[in-house]
C-alpha cells in the first residue's frame, strides 16, 4: 500500500508550487477580508480609510517611477537568458532602483511642499512611501526567483507570516497615534521595510553588484517601451480615488476604495485561470488549432460571469459585514466596476494574441486611449453624478479598452494572413449582455434579499447538475499545453 508521504513525493513539483500558490494567495485573500472590518468599522473614519485609500493609489504609480516594474515584465526572461547569474541579475536590478530613487529624492526633497500638496500626504508618510515601494520590490524579486526554481516553501512562509503581522502591527499602532490613518499604513508598511528591507541587503550581498552594463541595458530596453503601458494601466485603475478626493472629499474616495476592493475582488482566480489558459493557448496558436479555444473561453466567460454576479448580487450584505454601514454608498458601484473584471478578461484573451507576435505599441496606445477617457469622463461627472459616476466610467473606459485590443488582433492576424476564427463573439457578447442584465436585476432586487438567495440556490443547482462541463473544459486546458 503506497504512503501518503510516498504519493506526496510522486506529485511533480510544478503542481505542488502552483497549489501552493494557489492556498496561500486565497489564505491571505481571507486575512485581509476578515481584518479590514476592525479598520473600517473600529478603529477608522471614513476620512481617515480615506487616507489609507489615497497612499495605495500613489503607490502604485510612484511604484512604476521608482521601479519601472522590472520585478515583472522583464523578469521571467531574464531569468532565463541569465541563468547562470540570476543572483547578479537582480542585484542589477535593485541598483536601478536605487539610482531612480536617489533621482527622485534629489526632485522631491526641495519641493516637497509642492509635491505634498499634490500627495495629500506629509513628509514622514511620502518618504515611509518610497522605502515601502523599494523594499516591497526587493521582496518581489526574491519571491520571483523562487517561484521560478520552485522553491515555494519559503515563500508561502514569509507571505502568510507577512499577511498576519500587518494588520496585528497596525492594530498597535493606530490604538498609540492621533493620526489613526496613518498609523494604519505605518504598521503595514514597517513590516514590508523590515522583510523586504533584509532581502534587498541579502540579494545585494549574494549578486554582489549594484551595476553591470549587459544586465541594466538588458533590463531598461525591455521594461522602458512598457512604462507607458504600465502608468495608463495605473492611472485607469488609481485615477477614480484621486479624482474623487479632488472632486468630493477623502470620505468619497474611501468608499469608492472599499466598493473597488470588493468588485475586483476575485482579480486573483482571474489571474489563476489566465496563467493556466494562456500556455494551452499559445500551445494552440502555434500548432494553428483554434476550434477548441471556442468552447474553452466561453466555459471561462461563463464561470467569470457567474463568480461575479455573486459578488454583485449580495453587495449590500458583503459590505455591511466586511466594512460596515458607513460604506453601503459603495453598493451601487460594485455593479459596473465588477462589469469591467469581465470586460478586463475579454480584452486579455485579445492581448494574450498581442504579446505571442510581441506587438506592444497597439497595446500601449489602447491603454493610454483608455485611461484619458476615464480620467475626462471623471472630470465632468464625477461633479454632477458623485462616486457612481466613477463607476460607470470605468466600465465605459474597459469597452473602449477591449475594443481597440480587438481591433489591433483583428490588424495583426491580417498581417500574419491568419484567419480569425479563435473566438466565438456571438457567445461573448451574449454572455456580456446576459451578465449586464441579471447583474441589473440583482441590483433591483437588493431590497428583497428571500428572492435573491432563491434564485441563487436555483442557479447553483443547475451548475451541480452541469458541473461535467466545467470540469471538461479544465481538463482539456490542463491536459493539452
Amino acid at each position: 500500500m503506497v504512503s501518503i508521504k510516498e504519493k506526496w513525493q510522486k506529485i511533480p513539483v510544478t503542481v505542488k508550487a502552483s497549489g501552493a500558490y494557489a492556498i496561500c494567495s486565497i489564505l491571505q485573500r481571507c486575512i485581509s477580508f476578515f481584518t479590514m472590518p476592525i479598520f473600517t468599522q473600529k478603529l477608522l473614519t471614513t476620512e481617515q480609510y480615506g487616507d489609507v485609500t489615497l497612499y495605495a493609489t500613489w503607490s502604485s504609480i510612484i511604484t512604476i517611477i521608482l521601479t519601472l516594474n522590472l520585478a515583472y515584465g522583464s523578469f521571467s526572461t531574464a531569468m532565463v537568458k541569465f541563468e547562470k547569474d540570476r543572483d547578479g541579475y537582480i542585484s542589477s536590478v535593485q541598483g536601478i532602483f536605487l539610482y531612480l530613487t536617489g533621482l527622485f529624492l534629489l526632485i522631491y526633497l526641495p519641493f516637497r511642499h509642492l509635491f505634498n500638496t499634490v500627495f495629500e500626504m506629509p513628509t514622514v508618510i511620502v518618504l515611509i512611501m518610497f522605502l515601502d515601494i523599494i523594499t516591497n520590490s526587493a521582496w518581489s524579486l526574491w519571491a520571483g526567483k523562487k517561484r521560478f526554481e520552485f522553491k515555494w516553501k519559503e515563500v508561502v512562509a514569509a507571505s502568510l507570516i507577512n499577511s498576519i503581522l500587518s494588520p496585528v502591527l497596525a492594530v498597535i499602532i493606530v490604538l498609540n497615534i492621533e493620526q489613526r490613518g496613518y498609523g494604519r499604513i505605518i504598521g503595514f508598511a514597517a513590516v514590508t521595510l523590515v522583510f523586504g528591507g533584509y532581502l534587498f541587503v541579502a540579494n545585494t550581498v549574494r549578486g554582489k553588484k549594484l551595476f553591470n552594463k549587459e544586465y541594466w541595458t538588458y533590463a531598461l530596453s525591455f521594461n522602458i517601451p512598457l512604462i507607458a503601458y504600465y502608468l495608463s494601466q495605473t492611472i485607469f485603475n488609481m485615477s477614480d480615488r484621486i479624482m474623487i478626493d479632488l472632486l468630493i472629499d477623502k470620505s468619497a474616495a474611501a468608499v469608492y476604495g472599499v466598493a473597488y476592493q470588493l468588485a475586483t475582488v476575485l482579480t486573483f482566480v482571474l489571474n489563476a485561470i489566465n496563467n493556466s489558459y494562456v500556455p494551452w493557448f499559445y500551445g494552440r496558436l502555434k500548432d494553428g488549432k483554434y476550434d477548441e479555444n471556442k468552447s474553452v473561453t466561453v466555459a471561462i466567460s461563463l464561470l467569470m460571469s457567474l463568480l461575479l454576479c455573486g459578488v454583485i448580487w449580495y453587495a449590500p450584505e458583503i459590505i455591511s459585514l466586511w466594512a460596515g454601514k458607513a460604506y453601503l454608498d459603495a453598493v451601487y458601484v460594485v455593479l459596473p466596476v465588477a462589469m469591467s473584471i469581465l470586460l478586463l478578461f475579454y480584452s486579455q484573451l485579445f492581448i494574450n494574441v498581442e504579446f505571442y507576435f510581441e506587438r506592444k505599441k497597439e497595446l500601449v496606445w489602447a491603454s493610454i486611449g483608455s485611461a484619458l477617457v476615464n480620467i475626462v469622463l471623471n472630470w465632468f461627472l464625477i461633479p454632477h453624478f458623485g462616486i457612481v459616476a466613477a463607476g460607470y466610467t470605468t466600465l465605459a473606459s474597459y469597452v473602449l479598452f477591449a475594443f481597440c485590443n480587438y481591433i489591433a488582433m483583428k490588424k495583426i492576424l491580417k498581417e500574419k494572413g491568419m484567419k480569425d476564427d479563435m473566438y466565438d463573439y456571438k457567445f461573448l457578447i451574449l454572455i456580456l449582455v446576459l451578465f449586464g442584465v441579471v447583474s441589473a436585476g440583482g441590483a433591483l432586487l437588493y431590497g428583497v434579499l428571500w428572492v435573491r438567495i432563491v434564485i441563487t440556490v436555483i442557479v447553483l443547482v443547475v451548475m451541480v447538475v452541469k458541473r461535467n462541463y466545467f470540469i471538461d473544459m479544465y481538463k482539456q486546458i490542463k491536459g493539452k499545453k
